[in-house]
């Protein structure tokens, strides 16, 4: 057995304002048995304590001179220097295999540098950020990659019984990560992205199962935008082959206000990089707000559904299906590989079903109707079924279709 290498966390933050904290949680990661790089991304004065990697390093890794950037006094345009200026470098000792580990300390504009430099890593990284930020919405920070947030409970401002036990805690979480090891489960088996909702769980289970039992190996996207991205991200890193993308529901939350919008490019990334997909209209009947006090007052008197205490769903209108109807024509004309649309002609989920709340012919047709408007036949192949979403027929038969595509689409290779 070869000699186990004791793992690096690089510890990322502001030493002219965090010193003192980045002083005692380095201490703490030593006590557990990692080495460290203390990278300072201050501008504001000098460091309270001595970094490994200077604040003048950052800056000049982004091409600026930090006293430069303190002159012009333009804190915002401070912190995106040297956020950029991390992520170089922290992107650079991780090529070097000297970063096993990332974490920083801050508040709303520490976080957002610190942040930003975790996600030029690769997923699987460790990251932790330690925040006042923490405990609200945290999307602007964690985007579409896998960052660990962590409330800092009172602000980070010196060492006091409260915060040197959430320290110590960040320090033994990030150190547990950066030496735990995954055992390896690629086996050479080809990626497939599915996207799911709750009110789409059977089809989505059933097709998945279908697909295994080809050999594919199965990575399941909650649609909740971040999902969507993170995707679409992974489709543009290479690491998907294939997409069955039976939830779209993400395009009626950026259509119409919702909060789960992945933004006007979702459903364009496999399109775009000519990886097979197969689509259906999943969840397309729903809108997502939180809690039902937060609903926006122009839609108190929309049809609501309150899924549970945090989450409250707006059945959408004729018109707004006839909008997605044709945005998903338009999108999925544009694709460079074989792309196969399903249609349910029964519901898109499982309560827009006949006798379910959702049920709305007059909204189902006008969505429909207009994909059929839009859509180029000669680009995208048509299947309707004369099923809901969740019928298990409808799943397997989307999910047989995307090995068909896949396979022919290797034969051409």
């Amino acid at each position: 057995m070869g000699q186990q290498v004791t793992p690096t966390v690089v510890l990322l933050g502001t030493l002219d304002t965090k010193g003192i904290e980045y002083g005692y949680i380095r201490e703490r990661l030593h006590e557990n048995g990692v080495n460290v790089i203390l990278m300072d991304a201050g501008v504001l004065g000098e460091p309270a304590v001595q970094p490994d990697i200077s604040k003048e390093e950052v800056a000049k890794a982004a091409g600026y001179d930090v006293y430069e950037l303190l002159e012009a006094k333009d804190r915002g345009a401070a912190i995106k220097a040297m956020a950029a200026g991390a992520a170089s470098i922290v992107g650079q000792l991780y090529t070097e295999k000297r970063l096993q580990g990332i974490l920083g300390l801050g508040g709303s504009g520490g976080t957002a540098l610190i942040t930003q430099a975790m996600r030029a890593l690769p997923i699987g990284v460790p990251k932790l950020m330690v925040s006042t930020m923490a405990s609200g919405d945290t999307r602007p920070y964690v985007g579409e990659v896998d960052i660990t947030m962590m409330y800092s409970v009172v602000d980070i401002a010196g060492i006091n019984q409260f915060s040197a036990q959430i320290l110590s805690n960040a320090a033994g979480a990030i150190a547990g990560m950066a030496k735990a090891s995954a055992p390896d489960l690629t086996g050479g088996k080809t990626l497939v992205a599915a996207t799911m909702f709750g009110v789409t769980t059977p089809a989505v289970e059933e097709a998945r199962k279908h697909l295994e039992e080809r050999g594919y190996e199965i990575l399941v996207f909650h649609a909740t935008g971040t999902g969507g991205q993170s995707m679409e991200a992974l489709m543009r890193d290479g690491f998907i082959s294939g997409v069955l993308d039976l939830t779209t529901t993400e395009l009626a939350d950026d259509l119409v206000g919702g909060v789960l919008s992945a933004g006007p490019q979702r459903l364009e990334a496999a399109g775009e990089l000519g990886i097979p997909q197969v689509v259906s209209l999943g969840a397309l009947d729903m809108v997502n707000f939180g809690p039902k006090d937060t609903v926006p007052k122009a839609f108190q008197d929309r049809l609501l559904y309150e899924h549970n205490p945090t989450v409250t769903l707006m059945r959408t209108t004729p018109e707004e299906c006839a909008e997605l109807g044709r945005r998903i024509a338009l999108k999925l004309n544009q694709a460079k590989g074989p792309v196969s649309l399903f249609v349910p002609l029964r519901g898109v989920s499982i309560i827009a079903k006949e006798g379910q709340l959702f049920h709305d012919p007059v909204a189902d047709k006008a969505l429909i109707s207009a994909l059929y408007e839009h859509l180029d036949t000669t680009v995208v192949e048509l299947v309707e079924m004369d099923t809901d979403i969740n019928d298990p027929a409808f799943a397997r038969a989307m999910a047989e279709r995307l090995h068909e595509l896949f396979q022919a689409s290797v034969t051409r290779q």
